[in-house]
């Protein structure tokens, strides 16, 4: 037991394969990931990683997805369960609390009306702020250009012409003729 004890005090660990992996401080741990190459699986003249160099996971908006498709389906599953299923069957499952089978109508029926309401309401108050079809600021407003009309002595020379709206005169002359 002796020579066991022996070895056991002469024993050191076996020197380090490499010096640069023997790191002894938090602050030498630093620098050395500091000074450390970057490792790449994939050429940087080919443009993009490989398909094994990626990040892989989920991203958050994926899994956040995920779960609420899913608790959409639990929620409506036991909505419908609870909807159809007669109320002796409930209690003799040992169901005794749940709503009222009014809610099971009643609910989809005021969130289709609120939406239907909304929209009517929202249709209203654009037809409020839209200034009525007699109103001449439907034709013009600060940003309409009358057209400028250039001389017919500078017409071989005349520029291109400027933006400009097109006049109710004009238009009412193309559309329906000279009256």
């Amino acid at each position: 037991m002796d020579d066991a004890v022996r070895k056991m005090r002469e024993w050191s660990p076996p020197p380090p394969a490499s010096p640069s992996l023997l790191v002894h401080s938090p602050r030498q741990t630093v620098s050395h990931l500091r000074r450390r190459r970057p490792h790449r699986d994939w050429d940087p003249s080919s443009g993009s990683p490989s398909f094994a160099a990626r990040d892989h996971g989920p991203k958050p908006s994926e899994v956040y997805g995920f779960v609420g498709s899913i608790t959409t389906v639990i929620a409506t599953a036991v909505y419908l369960a609870w909807a159809y299923t007669p109320e002796p069957c409930l209690r003799s499952l040992g169901i005794t609390y749940y709503p009222s089978k009014y809610w099971a109508l009643a609910v989809p029926s005021f969130v289709i009306v609120a939406v239907a309401l909304s929209m009517v309401i929202y249709m209203g108050l654009n037809f409020l702020a839209t200034p009525p079809p007699t109103s001449f600021s439907t034709i013009f407003d600060e940003n309409s250009r009358e057209r400028i009309m250039f001389s017919p002595a500078t017409e071989e020379e005349r520029p291109i012409e400027p933006i400009s709206d097109i006049s109710v005169v004009q238009t009412n002359n193309l559309m329906f003729g000279n009256t």
